[in-house]
């Protein structure tokens, strides 16, 4: 008879997912910085029902001078409005075969297996959810979480999001601005010499107030020219909020603002080439149903195929990003890099 019986690993391993999927909200969000600042600012939000929905302020009162006994218009006005999001599911299998299980018998021995599968399963959401935040919402047919692609599209002035018309709605549009048309005062390249006058011109456009992208996602070409418009003296490394999470990252000062800039490119990143995206992350939000947060899809010690001699459990998440305003957020992008 073995030291310990099949069904002990099957209930080590639900234990021990038990034990680490509380983290598991952490490990996404500090492997992407958009996610990590949103978990910050507390924009990881529940939601319930079958729809997701944001409130949204589409329209304002118009505030009038008078004297005397001058008449106070008080039209009626629509203030707000819905915007509608489905939201998405996504799972992360972890699967042991009762052969691994058999062959790696002893406490120690099925720890160390399970940690190697468990680490690659961890990996693999950090991926995908990776994946996720820089698509369009079309993958798997359509299934995908809407991502920044989705959010922040090249042509602004097209479509539907959040079951709203952007084509009908100029209130409802982020803005794009192409480096080889936008720019004739500057030049048509992104270049150490041009980008930060391009950032400044954007950044002035794309703010009031208080209110403006606070984070600059970019390519490595965008990082790479930025960071070489900076000399040692001049540079800024965020050691205090970005920087601490690990994620390779500078500050940017002008037109009156500051805002974090991280490359979010890298080896199997989905980030497109030669982009930046300004984003006000105080707009966008994280939504996701708290019974499915990087949870366990089945109780107990998951479930056995009937025709596989293997036990099988999954990470899932349910959710989708959404935004409530794109007034301040936009795509800076090169559509030919080579002229």
């Amino acid at each position: 008879m073995p030291i310990n019986p099949i069904t002990h690993y099957q209930q080590v391993l639900s234990m021990a997912l038990e034990d680490r999927s509380s983290g598991y909200q952490d490990l996404v969000s500090n492997s992407n910085p958009l996610l990590a600042i949103l978990k910050r600012k507390g924009l990881w939000k529940e939601y319930s029902g079958p729809r997701i929905r944001e409130t949204l302020q589409i329209a304002k009162p118009d505030g009038q001078w008078y004297a005397g006994y001058d008449l106070l218009a008080n039209a009626p006005i629509e203030l707000f409005n819905d915007a509608y999001f489905t939201p998405k599911m996504v799972a992360t299998p972890i699967t042991l075969s009762y052969e691994e299980i058999l062959n790696n018998q002893g406490t120690n021995q099925i720890m160390d297996v399970m940690e190697s599968y468990i680490d690659a399963a961890e990996r693999s959401l950090m991926d995908t959810m990776e994946e996720a935040i820089h698509s369009d919402g079309t993958g798997f047919g359509g299934k995908e979480l809407g991502g920044l692609a989705l959010a922040v599209p090249i042509v602004e002035d097209a479509g539907t999001y959040g079951g709203i018309s952007r084509a009908d709605n100029s209130i409802w549009r982020t803005s794009t601005f192409d480096a080889d048309t936008d720019f004739p005062a500057i030049g048509t390249q992104v270049s150490s010499t041009t980008i930060r006058p391009m950032l400044n011109q954007i950044m002035t456009q794309r703010s009031r107030n208080r209110s403006g992208a606070d984070l600059l996602l970019m390519s490595p070409e965008h990082y790479a020219a930025y960071d070489a418009a900076t000399v040692a003296i001049q540079r800024i490394n965020d050691e205090n909020s970005m920087g601490k999470l690990g994620f390779q990252s500078l500050k940017y000062y002008g037109a009156g603002r500051t805002a974090d800039i991280v490359q979010a490119g890298g080896i199997g990143s989905s980030m497109p080439a030669n982009t930046t995206y300004g984003l006000d992350t105080s707009s966008l939000r994280m939504r996701y149903n708290p019974s499915r947060n990087f949870s366990k899809l089945f109780e107990g010690e998951g479930m056995k195929p009937i025709n596989q001699d293997a036990v099988v459990q999954y990470i899932g998440f349910m959710g989708e990003l959404t935004m409530v305003n794109p007034l301040f957020t936009w795509r800076f992008y090169d559509s030919d890099p080579a002229t």
